[in-house]
């Protein structure tokens, strides 16, 4: 094992006996949040520091071993060598088991997330092709019991959606959807095409960790709001009061409009939280951007403007161009049974080019 993870280990090992000792100290105890987060990551620390120390006792046993291959004895020099092989598999497989161990976890895993699908190129296909992919997700989320809410939605003239923001709830969430965000890309022939070719339309999804106080302060100097007569269809009281609102982050010039609500203070709630997230995902997409030039991947960079995926109707095909797969099962795919199967692979893939940099000593 090269000496850059041992001493990443040998910090660990550290760590974990640092937080042993907080645990036992009766102010510590006292501090329910304090206590629940050192408890949390004790626990996540305690497979790492395990392995670090079997490996250790192997490595003690595969001296022990060396020397006694070393015996003029014939039979004990055999056995030693045929322990020394079955050690050495072993190690190499702990080892392996370690560096992941070792990966940092992303810590917006198990966050919320506000879902945002937006019409690109291709006018009406493209808003229906955003219709798509919201039933899509619709089906994923239903599969894994989370809850889908729709927050804002600005509707395609001839069905789908221009627009649509969603909030989806549940476990680990993010986890399992941040891989979406950036261009999809659909080639189909439109119902109105009387000469059956094939029209290629955009939709761009991005996916926003739900951001709490704590992710992301704002001041209210830094914030301009403004109020307006919603636009929206309906009733009685959606045109006869000022109830939407718009609010600018001024030092990033990050705009939010809410208008579904019929409560003005409602619609800036609403507002607030997506803009909360917006600005927490600008951070995390620069740290990740900095981070893939590093890796040389853009997997999970969330970068909105890269064409991740092309959904090909004619071919029956899903492919994800970041690591080059396809799934042959396109209406399964947008059913949300085989979308999973996708997710896999990328996380695969992900895993990988981050051991790969973990070996490279990047950390």
């Amino acid at each position: 094992m090269i000496d850059s993870i041992l001493n990443k280990l040998s910090k660990v090992a550290e760590r974990f006996s640092e937080i042993e000792a907080l645990l036992s100290q009766p102010d510590v105890t006292r501090d329910q949040k304090r206590y629940i987060s050192l408890t949390k990551e004790y626990s996540e620390l305690s497979p790492v520091v395990e392995a670090y120390t079997e490996i250790s006792s192997i490595q003690q046993a595969i001296k022990e071993a060396s020397q006694m291959a070393q015996d003029k004895d014939k039979d004990i020099q055999k056995l030693a060598e045929s322990e020394l092989e079955d050690l050495k598999i072993k190690l190499n497989s702990i080892e392996a088991g370690l560096k992941s161990l070792l990966l940092p976890k992303d810590p917006d895993d198990s966050k919320n997330v506000f879902l945002e699908i937006r019409a690109g190129t291709g006018g009406d296909e493209a808003a229906l092709f955003s219709g798509d992919l919201f039933r899509m997700y619709s089906r994923v989320a239903e599969r894994r019991n989370w809850k889908i809410e729709v927050i804002s939605v600005r509707e395609g003239d001839h069905g789908g959606y221009k627009e649509l923001v969603t909030r989806i709830e549940g476990s680990e969430v993010f986890k399992h959807l941040k891989f979406e965000a950036g261009v999809h890309r659909v080639q189909r022939v439109p119902e109105t095409e009387t000469q059956g070719r094939v029209h290629t339309s955009a939709a761009t999804v991005a996916v926003l960790p739900e951001a709490e106080d704590i992710d992301v302060k704002i001041e209210e100097k830094d914030l301009r709001i403004d109020v307006f007569r919603s636009s929206g269809p309906g009733g009685q009281s959606v045109n006869t009061t000022d109830s939407a609102v718009r609010i600018t982050h001024l030092p990033t010039g990050i705009v939010v409009s809410q208008q579904d609500e019929k409560s003005q203070h409602k619609n800036k709630a609403k507002a607030m939280k997506i803009l909360r997230a917006r600005i927490y995902e600008a951070e995390r997409e620069k740290k990740n951007m900095e981070r893939a030039q590093d890796r040389k991947s853009k997997i999970g960079t969330g970068d909105r403007s890269e064409r991740i995926r092309t959904y090909n109707f004619p071919q029956g095909r899903v492919t994800d161009h970041r690591i080059n797969f396809t799934i042959h099962k396109l209406e399964e795919f947008l059913s949300g049974e085989v979308f999973d199967q996708m997710i896999e692979n990328l996380s695969i893939q992900d895993q990988e080019m981050r051991l790969k940099s973990l070996n490279r000593n990047d950390y």
